[in-house]
């Protein structure tokens, strides 16, 4: 028998099959971890196939040395899926299982955790006969059997510490106590389901009914408050019922907590959690539950698409319009396109639910690809909030210099004093995103990244919110000694102090990346926001999504314009998306909301639809552009962006490859809407140079022309220098 092996080293030059010899007695299964002899060393592979016979000399083949695991970690449908991903995204596969099987698991240093406990093993009058024969002064050991009548069973080290191991050990050699083992999982569930019955709306139930008898991909577009996640469950309990198991994936860690306690209350132990937020060792256990079915739903970030699940009988992909969803640092993938292919391996439907979805999915079920479903109304009938805008430029001449409108102050004040909790959303952490100084105007920029540096008031920091790097902050300009300084650029850390000033007996709650670093800090700040009234929560796009608090009535959003005049084709569409999500946060039980929202550009277009909750004809208009400037959904975007060390090599990469790439187009015009190289927006990252080839192809020749563009840079690469080809990333920068 012959072994296909994929070796574990990330390098091209060997990301091909090598065939071993499977000795005589050792039992090898496809995607099953094996050490093989490679060169001089030893090293992991991963059994692709197996076969009868190979084209390599017998003389020449090489024997397996053993087997890591007793069973394969990769599952049939996941090996499947990694040859997809190979073949789709011209991956190599070790990366590709490296996602499948995570470093806690490869890595062998991470063990299950074992419990030992002790229990009574005699019963009530056994137990009684044998503390009347103890002598008065064992007291621990009667003590200790005090205890246990009481709580039944106790870790032995907790025992050993309160009673002493002496009593303990006597007690166990005399029979009285029984010791035992228990796995143990480090990441605490509920162990039972309370979830309070709901009562779901015609509507909900018209869509549950849907989903769950139908395959292929379903596009929920429900407005903020439809109770799309109550759909999710009540869909999710259908298919357990089945005997079938789901995948549930949202876009932001933050909206993880959340989820998990309404499916934990729905689910019990049957959910497990996957994400990035986890610590390694309950990582570890998470995924092994996974593996051997203990959970039968995944809840879960990106990642968990990646689940080892059997028997899918639904994926959910919530608020699927979030960029958050395609892999941004390698191996770069779709969620989208990975789900699509698991569900249609297991023949079973693919929800992407969304108040806004992405112009992309809309397309698709406007062209009958994918189902449409919608849900216009909130579950508790009331209106949407209203949403005011307020012209920021009127606000500036009128004398007001204040990052808050005098309109928004004037509604804050007012929900405070009703007792109400109130959210403003900013995109921009930090206190400011630049510092200035107002005599020569020098800008400090991170020495590793072509950014300016962002400005944390409460550290007193600059921060490049690329690399990481960190700087004391500035008290004078290092040019020319002045000590006017600008701070440009509201970032949440600002708003939060002002707010703080300001209502000084209001408790001021922020989310961002820098306050929520700590484990659990997430859900932490949600749970005391949720828990304190009045309150206010300044935060990023963290709390744009997803969060249900019943006594938000006001929402602010203080710079919509932040989003708008970015270098990105999708600038107005990522723009009416936070609008409506964070718009949506307010009004979501019984009392009326309002939403407040401060711009620049009153008149735009985008601002117009969004107060109006218009998402059916911002679409036909958003569309009707991209369709006239061949832009997605009616081209595919190509990126090569090469990335290195020594800005020469890089440029030299970029520019012999964007040679041969004009050869090509210039025998294939009809494939090529656009076809250009530059340095990219963002020239330099952690001290690594950026050089990029942007491409729009036409969809009718995509497969021909994406084989080609792979080929010519296989051909054209430079040592040193990686080049990552991306399929409509939704990042340019």
């Amino acid at each position: 028998m012959v072994a296909q092996v994929i070796v574990d080293i990330a390098s091209s030059e060997v990301d091909k099959i090598f065939d071993y010899l499977v000795p005589e007695g050792l039992v090898v299964s496809c995607g099953q971890r094996v050490m093989v002899p490679f060169g001089k060393r030893q090293i992991e592979g991963y059994v692709v196939g197996l076969s009868d016979n190979s084209t390599v000399d017998p003389q020449k083949l090489r024997s397996i040395l053993s087997t890591l695991d007793p069973k394969p970690l990769i599952l049939p449908e996941l090996m499947d899926l990694a040859k997809f991903m190979k073949s789709y995204y011209h991956l190599r596969y070790v990366d590709i299982f490296r996602l499948l099987v995570p470093s806690m698991i490869r890595s062998g240093k991470i063990k299950e955790l074992i419990v030992k406990y002790v229990r009574l093993q005699q019963n009530e009058e056994e137990v009684a006969h044998y503390v009347s024969s103890l002598r008065k002064n064992a007291t621990s050991c009667i003590r200790a059997i005090q205890y246990l009548q009481n709580v039944g069973t106790a870790r032995i080290s907790v025992m050993n510490k309160t009673f002493g191991n002496t009593a303990i050990k006597k007690l166990v050699q005399d029979g009285v106590l029984i010791e035992y083992e228990e796995k143990q999982n480090r990441l605490a569930y509920n162990q039972s389901t309370n979830s309070k019955p709901v009562t779901l709306t015609p509507t909900q139930q018209d869509v549950v009914d849907f989903i769950t008898k139908n395959q292929g991909v379903i596009l929920l577009h429900g407005v903020t408050g439809s109770g799309k996640t109550e759909v999710y469950m009540n869909a999710i309990k259908k298919v357990l019922e089945q005997g079938k198991n789901a995948i549930m994936l949202v876009p932001e860690i933050s909206l993880t907590p959340q989820v998990v306690r309404n499916f934990e209350a729905k689910f019990g132990t049957n959910i497990a959690v996957l994400h990035s937020g986890l610590g390694s060792s309950e990582r570890f256990d998470e995924w092994n539950r996974i593996y051997q079915g203990q959970a039968r739903v995944v809840v879960g970030a990106r990642s968990a698409i990646f689940a080892p699940i059997t028997n899918l009988g639904m994926v959910v992909i919530d608020e699927e319009h979030d960029g958050s969803y395609y892999s941004e640092s390698n191996p770069r993938y779709y969620t989208h396109e990975v789900a699509k292919f698991r569900c249609a391996y297991d023949h079973c439907p693919l929800v992407l639910g969304s108040a806004t979805p992405s112009i992309e999915s809309y397309h698709q079920a406007m062209e009958g690809k994918y189902q449409l479903v919608t849900m216009p109304q909130r579950v508790n009938q009331k209106p949407l909030p209203n949403i005011e805008i307020v012209d920021m430029c009127k606000e500036f001449r009128a004398g007001n210099h204040s990052i808050f409108s005098g309109t928004f102050l004037e509604r804050l004040k007012a929900s405070l004093q009703k007792k109400e909790q109130v959210m403003i959303f900013i995109n921009r952490r930090g206190y400011s995103s630049y510092i200035m100084c107002r005599a020569c105007g020098y800008i400090p920029k991170c020495p590793n990244c072509d950014v300016s540096l962002c400005y944390h008031e409460q550290e007193k920091q600059l921060k490049c919110h690329y690399c990481g790097a960190k700087f004391y902050a500035l008290t004078a300009c290092p040019e020319c000694g002045n000590k006017d300084l600008k701070y440009g650029g509201v970032g949440t850390q600002r708003a939060q102090k002002e707010l703080q000033e300001a209502f000084p007996d209001v408790p001021v709650f922020r989310l961002d990346n820098d306050t929520t670093k700590t484990k659990n800090a997430h859900g932490k700040i949600l749970h005391d926001f949720s828990q304190t009234k009045p309150a206010i929560l300044v935060g990023t796009q963290m709390i744009a999504k997803g969060h249900d608090f019943a006594d938000v009535t006001l929402v602010g959003i203080l710079d919509a314009d932040l989003s708008l005049y970015f270098h990105d084709f999708r600038a107005t569409e990522k723009t009416f998306q936070l609008v409506t999500q964070v718009a949506g946060r307010a009004g979501r039980s019984e009392k009326q909301g309002h939403v407040v929202l401060q711009t620049f550009y009153p008149k735009h277009y985008v601002y117009r639809f969004a107060a109006n909750y218009d998402y059916l004809h911002f679409y036909q208009k958003e569309d009707n552009l991209r369709e006239i400037t061949h832009f997605p959904p009616y081209s595919k975007i190509v990126r090569m962006l090469f990335v290195g060390d020594d800005e020469d090599n890089v440029k030299l990469a970029a520019h012999n490859t964007f040679l041969k790439l004009k050869e090509y187009r210039a025998s294939h015009t009809a494939a090529f809407f656009f076809l250009e190289g530059m340095k990219s927006p963002v020239g330099r990252i952690n001290n690594k140079y950026r050089y990029q080839i942007v491409m729009r192809l036409a969809l009718s020749q995509q497969k021909e022309s994406l084989d080609a563009i792979y080929d010519i840079e296989e051909k054209n690469r430079v040592k040193d220098v990686t080049c990552f080809i991306e399929q409509n990333a939704q990042n340019l920068s």
